[in-house]
């Protein structure tokens, strides 16, 4: 049985964080996992886009209840971007191993956790995400997301694995992953 066949990044206490601007890839990875790994399913006061569902894709929360988690302490992180908030619960961070976060959400992470953290960053040509964007429904123009992420992931270097292809194989992928994390 290869490495691929058999891999579960939860029995060894990893964690996947997948980082990338919009059109990336990064939902596209984390849904090949979706029958092999615990998926964090993050909070967010943005509106659905056609096809998301609640409780899968995001937990959709008005902005009261956003900040009223905030303020419990139930968020690992929570940050604002574009306008809307998104977090990670702690509870997620607690039982989960696959995580989408933002470069500003990636710097909520406790110290001690960060050697069991394989940053995947999906660093993929402007002209690709542009085309991609367009064809979806979303709330935001493409432009204003383009000059977001730019503003976002403005000096970002705080990654372990670097995707440019933006037709990458998902098994390679892992392969990579598990190597990294092994090596």
């Amino acid at each position: 049985m290869t490495m691929l066949g058999n891999y579960h990044f939860k029995t060894n206490n990893m964690r996947i964080i997948l980082i990338g601007k919009a059109g990336s890839g990064k939902d596209y990875f984390r849904d090949f996992l979706k029958d092999r790994e615990e998926l964090d399913v993050s909070y967010t006061t943005r509106p659905p886009r056609e096809g998301e569902l609640k409780g899968y894709t995001y937990h959709f929360l008005d902005k009261n209840t956003f900040l009223a988690m905030k303020e419990n302490d139930g968020f690992l992180e929570a940050v604002q971007f574009n306008g809307w908030y998104y977090g990670t619960s702690k509870h997620n961070w607690d039982t989960k191993t696959v995580f989408i976060m933002t470069p500003s959400g990636t710097k909520c992470i406790p110290k001690e956790d960060r050697a069991n953290c394989i940053f995947v960053y999906f660093d993929i040509p402007e002209d690709i995400r542009r085309e991609r964007l367009s064809k979806r429904s979303d709330a935001d123009s493409v432009d204003r997301r383009i000059a977001a992420d730019e503003e976002d992931f403005k000096d970002f270097r705080d990654y372990d694995i670097r995707v440019t292809n933006p037709k990458f194989d998902v098994r390679k992928l892992i392969t990579t992953i598990l190597y990294y994390y092994y090596v």
